[in-house]
């Protein structure tokens, strides 16, 4: 019986619902298979966001403008149905179950596309745009993949971290930085054996190759249940929220009684933030551990916001970035470098920095233990930090680079592709920086509820990086157009102003580091 009621309070369990027991259950072995799986998982939604273009433009017959449309979409989409899956996953369904279902319906979508691929009479005629029922069979296909992604992405690095103890913080940080390793390790194979794969055997095979792939991580993962400890979860968060906040207006006139007012302090460590919600405590169904739920919840929004801005550069990787490569000497001695494999150079960077990082942490705390001041450098707030300053020379390093290409292209000369290598360099570790960092921090710092659907913030920031990129973009042709001539009109970059836009993205998240320091200070 008390072993019941301590589950119920938030402890661990094993596969048959009891106590869970650390010598079993849980442990580093347990938290690797995520990173297993999320190098297969992150190659499969990678290649084919890739073999999606081909896929659109070849054999549905849509246009260029379109397909890339498309595909921009169904990636924008995938990370933004990362909140719904975690909110699933916190809500109703344990992390586990929730990877079960979300995977499968992932390859399920999948298997559909494949099968619309191979079968002629599911493909519109040449030269002929799809049908209503063609479209329908596709959509379907793609976007049953893209919520797939989303409670995936959402579910399994919260599980991960779930396997370790807590108390460990330096175990929780080293999880997060080799689940990010396997990330970029799975974008590695998507750029490199995957874009052979589709250019020598043809783009269906990428398709059979990710249902396998997919398949077997799904396996994998399975095969861990009985090492696994799990959390039930704790009902829907964001009605407790809304609760919260609907009462602390019903009661915004209302001073709150000290007695209620103590209830609050000691619960942790948000009492003197957002105290404005502690009115909510005069309506009766409110309990002071849900308005400290609330409170810390809204307490990383500000620091989910700012970096946002990081992900606007991250975009220029897969869109001007790769536009500048095909225009410039890409030759290797006699070997040509793909231009859907100009993203090796990001991820190679990424998969480098991982391990010395982890190294030269490791050297600091054998070093100074006593000192624990030193080591402060290595927590979240200030990796993000630090990797949003980068962020903001990146583009500083990409506008002089651009400016340098245009000029010698006036010349007639074509510079080297690898003269963009220190944007990617920058950003790489940036974004090693700022992902990893965000990924333990919002798991680190969100209340134990709410775990999954925080870490889901880290990939939101991902997809509105994207999407707000395209309307900078928008919005610097428009103004530029006014004034002159638009600085991205065109389709030839040696025409084109992208070093201004360049420099005005590094203005814009030097701005944007200045309001994160403001806002982490405050934390």
């Amino acid at each position: 019986m008390a072993e019941e009621m301590n589950i119920e309070n938030g402890e661990f369990e094993d596969w048959r619902g009891s106590k869970a027991d650390p010598a079993k259950h849980g442990g580093v072995t347990a938290s690797s298979i995520a990173c297993v799986v999320e190098v297969l998982e992150n190659m499969v939604f990678l290649s084919n966001a890739t073999n999606f273009v081909e896929y659109f433009l070849k054999s549905m017959h849509y246009s260029a403008a379109e397909s890339a449309n498309m595909v921009t979409n169904f990636m924008g989409t995938s990370f933004l149905l990362t909140i719904f899956g975690g909110f699933v996953s916190d809500s109703f369904l344990t992390r586990f179950k929730t990877f079960i279902i979300f995977c499968t319906l992932e390859l399920l979508g999948l298997i559909l596309l494949t099968i619309q691929a191979q079968d002629s009479r599911l493909l519109p005629a040449i030269n002929s745009k799809p049908s209503k029922t063609q479209e329908a069979i596709l959509y379907t296909g793609l976007y049953a993949i893209a919520a797939g992604v989303g409670g995936v992405k959402a579910a399994l690095p919260a599980h991960g971290a779930d396997q370790l103890d807590h108390s460990n913080q330096r175990l929780v940080s080293s999880f997060f930085n080799w689940f990010f390793f396997s990330l970029c390790l799975g974008g590695l194979i998507a750029s490199t054996v995957m874009i052979w794969i589709q250019e020598n055997l043809g783009w269906n095979w990428g398709f059979k190759i990710s249902v396998v792939t997919l398949s077997v991580a799904l396996c994998i993962f399975s095969m861990g249940f009985p090492v696994y400890r799990y959390k039930r979860p704790g009902g829907s968060p964001l009605i407790r929220i809304f609760k919260v906040l609907a009462s602390a207006i019903a009661n915004r006139k209302a001073s709150l009684p000290e007695a209620e007012n103590t209830q609050i302090y000691g619960e942790k460590r948000n009492h003197d933030k957002f105290r404005f919600l502690n009115k909510a405590l005069m309506g009766e169904s409110v309990a002071s551990t849900e308005v400290e739920e609330t409170k810390t919840f809204i307490g990383l929004l500000p620091i989910f916001a700012s970096t946002i801005m990081m992900n606007c550069c991250l975009a220029q990787l897969m869109t001007f970035s790769v536009q500048q490569g095909n225009i410039m000497n890409r030759s290797l001695n006699s070997f040509k470098i793909p231009t859907q494999s100009l993203s090796v150079f990001p991820l190679s960077i990424m998969l480098t920095s991982i391990p010395i990082y982890e190294y030269f942490v490791r050297m600091f705390r054998s070093k100074n233990n006593h000192h624990p001041g030193i080591l402060n450098v290595f927590q979240p707030l200030r990796r993000i930090g630090l990797g949003l300053a980068l962020a903001s020379g990146s583009m500083a390093a990409a506008a002089v680079v651009e400016a340098k290409r245009r000029e010698a292209a006036n010349d007639d000369v074509v510079l080297s592709v690898f003269w963009l290598g220190w944007q990617y360099l920058l950003l790489g570790v940036s974004d090693m920086l700022t992902l990893g960092g965000m990924l333990e921090f919002f798991y680190s710092e969100a209340p134990d509820t709410m775990r999954s659907m925080s870490t889901a913030l880290s990939w939101c920031s991902t997809a509105m990086g994207y999407f707000i990129s395209s309307v900078l973009v928008t919005i610097s042709n428009s103004v530029s157009g006014h004034l002159g001539k638009e600085w991205l009109g065109g389709s030839d970059l040696n025409h084109t102003r992208l070093d201004l836009f360049y420099m005005l993205l590094c203005i814009l998240n030097f701005i944007n580091l200045l309001n994160y320091i403001f806002w982490a200070r405050r934390y």
